[in-house]
């Protein structure tokens, strides 16, 4: 780069991007170009090298009649011109020689090209028919695609006689790698080698779909001007589109001539309406190719097109069986299980293997499960929260993560490319399959980043095209179009999965519901029917032992045991009764002053004669949102246990704190006591399950189920942990205000 040069800005790209190839107002000098209005043949614009090449005259406004042009040549252009036919292609003998005349329907009108059929011409069809065949005949359909690329350039160098051919394939960043190369040894190789996608820009990919071949046969031409460039009342640029001949850009020129290629020829590989890749001929030289020539490398390029596209759609085809397999197999499994997470985690092999992925995560909730290679879990929820924030309410891939999501980078050996699947818009819930980085070492032809702008600011593309090598980090294998597809079908299948499940769930619970209605109706009846005769039972006991004063010993302990059972049945009445009330009652809250409720709960156990003296440590404890009522009785529940469960202890001890976690209020009583077997934690809240025998601690076993269903009713959550002979720890939660409005 010399010193007039700089690294081209933004706005000079954006002008090489922006360039009016389609309308350049000129045509190469290598033909005559003429653009007609259909119904009269008449002439819209011309180029200005028409006369000097044919010999003929045609001045706008006139038509071929009137400016001469032979009778023959006229009538065939009208019929044309009337007829179905899109395209014409006919010779024609003019003053200056014989010309081969092409033409093309437009917007603006017929577009007519000419030129010369060279003095030696080239083979006819006659020839190139054999020729074509036995290149025909010699592609084996199940031959690999680089094979048949091989054989393409090989056969294409052969007919135009270029010195290099080239077969090379975009990806999807549009960089373009050398796949096939032949040669005769005059120009350096380039296979394998890649080119940066900024050297065809996006407008150019465009027109190569339309107009497949293209021919510059010596890049140090001298543009023809169209006379006039602009037709129509709307005086709009004549539209070269569809011209063999329509001039190219001069930035282009210039990257042939630093390329050291003065002759080239493009032809287009489209499969499925996209530009695949492009067949490229160089010579160092000048080099003209007659136009039945360049049909028939146009004809090669389309059986290329044709094998490679049947190829890849015939693997991919594979491929999507292959994938559907493991589908169905997956689909069954989940199908039989109880959970999603239970059939992600029976056959982990299948899931990796679904999308060809190093490790595979399920995000439900707040639970994060994983298989495989995969980032931390923190890493997986912070990259869940993105795509739920990112709105995706379906599939998203990249081999690229951390270019999209930077936090990406620092797992980018585990996690460079992402498939994921949304499965809940509520939670933010996904699949995601990950696959790790490859690291590759790319070489370029020249340093893709070295074009330069003058000081007028005109940009100029790189001189260099010598090796320049370039190692890509950060990228996965890319994910297959059947890949994709896949993923896409298998969330339909996993969310119909999900929802069905959710119905079903549903059902059980609105009957669940009925049933807990009838049971606490029946338990409120009964415990409320039970509660007289206990009563009748102790009173009536009490007054036969206050009458009967000669009872022996033996009889007044039988009336101590009646009293003291009727008394029992009546608090576990009294218990039940509570608890079957509690899913009818509805909760009155208020702001709680915890302090005053945990002092008036410890006076009252103080008072019971039946508990010892208990060592009290109670922390400031902040306010609370509840039902005073409800809340005041699972406070009693939990440090009458205490007290109880630690009355054994030398020094009985019973400590009462607070703290915070996350958005709710903790409350935690602790006592020294005789604590519990961890292993049994889960009969803790139970209805009637006691860990402890009850000739050691008297109780119904219904007080900490009466606790948990106080504190689910407020939305917050209890547990208990314990340590046999070395005391418990119970918490509670309860929400803040604002939460519970």
């Amino acid at each position: 780069m010399d010193n007039a040069a700089s690294l081209p800005s933004d706005a000079a790209l954006d002008r090489c991007a922006e360039e009016p190839i389609r309308i350049p107002g000129a045509i190469q000098p290598f033909g005559a170009l003429l653009l007609l209005e259909p119904r009269h043949l008449l002439v819209l614009s011309r180029s200005a090298n028409l006369q000097p090449l044919t010999g003929m005259m045609a001045s706008p406004g006139q038509t071929l009649a009137e400016a001469g042009w032979p009778g023959t040549l006229t009538a065939a252009l009208a019929e044309w011109s009337n007829s179905d036919d899109a395209l014409y292609s006919a010779p024609a003998q003019l003053p200056t020689g014989r010309f081969r005349l092409s033409g093309t329907r437009g917007p603006q009108g017929l577009l007519v090209e000419l030129e010369t059929e060279p003095e030696a011409p080239g083979p006819g069809l006659d020839a190139l028919y054999p020729r074509l065949k036995l290149f025909l005949d010699e592609l084996d359909p199940a031959s690999s695609t680089q094979t048949i690329m091989q054989g393409a350039a090989r056969e294409m160098r052969r007919l135009t006689g270029f010195e290099r051919v080239l077969i090379y394939r975009f990806d999807s960043d549009g960089h373009g790698t050398v796949l096939a190369e032949d040669g005769d040894g005059s120009l350096p190789s380039y296979l394998g080698h890649r080119f940066p996608a900024s050297d065809i820009p996006a407008q150019a990919r465009a027109l190569y779909c339309q107009n497949r071949i293209r021919l510059i046969p010596d890049a140090r031409y001298t543009p023809v001007p169209l006379e006039p460039p602009v037709v129509g009342t709307a005086q709009a640029p004549v539209d070269l589109s569809a011209a063999s001949w329509r001039s190219v850009s001069p930035v282009h020129l210039e990257y042939m001539r630093n390329m050291g290629t003065l002759a080239s020829m493009s032809v287009s590989l489209v499969i499925d309406g996209e530009l695949w890749g492009l067949i490229s001929c160089h010579s160092a030289g000048p080099r003209l190719v007659g136009p039945q020539i360049r049909a028939a490398s146009e004809f090669i390029g389309r059986v290329l097109a044709h094998h490679i596209g049947a190829n890849e759609r015939s693997a991919a085809h594979a491929h999507r069986i292959a994938l559907k397999d493991i589908e169905v197999g997956l689909v069954e499994r989940l199908s039989r299980v109880g959970s999603l997470k239970a059939g992600f985690l029976e056959n982990p092999q299948a899931w990796t293997a679904l999308l060809s992925s190093a490790g595979a995560a399920l995000v439900w909730k707040d639970e994060i499960h994983t298989i495989g290679a995969t980032p931390t879990a923190s890493q997986i929820r912070a990259l869940a929260e993105w795509l739920h924030a990112q709105g995706v309410d379906r599939t998203f891939c990249t081999d690229c993560l951390g270019t999209v999501w930077p936090p990406a980078s620092a797992f980018a050996d585990t996690a460079s490319g992402l498939a994921a699947a949304s499965i809940s818009r509520l939670h933010g819930s996904f699949l995601m399959w990950f696959r790790p980085e490859v690291i590759r070492t790319v070489q370029w032809r020249g340093d893709p980043h070295k074009t330069a702008v003058d000081q007028s600011g005109a940009l100029h593309p790189r001189r260099s095209f010598e090796i320049w090598q370039e190692q890509l980090r950060g990228r996965a294998e890319p994910w297959r179009r059947s890949e994709i597809d896949t993923l896409a079908d298998f969330r339909s299948v996993v969310v119909n999965l999900i929802l069905r499940r959710a119905e079903e769930r549903a059902a059980l619970s609105e009957e669940l519901q009925r049933s807990n209605v009838e049971l606490e109706s029946f338990s409120y009846s009964v415990s409320h029917d039970l509660r007289a005769p206990f009563r009748h039972i102790t009173g009536f006991a009490e007054l036969l032992k206050r009458r009967a004063r000669n009872l022996d010993d033996t009889a007044s302990h039988y009336l101590d045991n009646i009293v003291q059972a009727a008394v029992t049945a009546g608090r576990l009445v009294d218990d039940l009764l509570r608890f079957s009330h509690l899913g009818r009652a509805a909760l009155s809250c208020a702001t709680l002053d915890m302090n005053k409720i945990v002092e008036e709960v410890r006076q009252g156990i103080d008072l019971n004669e039946a508990q010892p003296r208990i060592t009290w440590h109670i922390d400031k404890l902040p306010p609370a949102w509840g039902d005073a009522s409800y809340i005041r009785q699972v406070w009693y529940n939990l440090m009458d246990n205490a007290a109880k469960y630690s009355s054994g202890s030398a020094h009985p001890e019973v400590r009462i704190s607070a703290g915070r976690q996350g958005q709710d209020i903790v409350y935690i009583v602790a006592d020294n006591g005789v604590g519990f077997d961890m292993a049994y934690a889960g009969k803790l809240f139970g209805v009637f399950q006691r860990l402890h025998r009850t000739e050691d601690f008297d109780g119904t076993g219904i007080g900490l189920a009466l606790s948990k269903r106080i504190i689910d009713k407020h939305g917050g959550w209890i547990k208990g942990e314990g340590v046999a002979g070395a005391g418990a720890r119970f918490c509670f939660a309860l929400p803040q205000r604002n939460e519970r409005q």
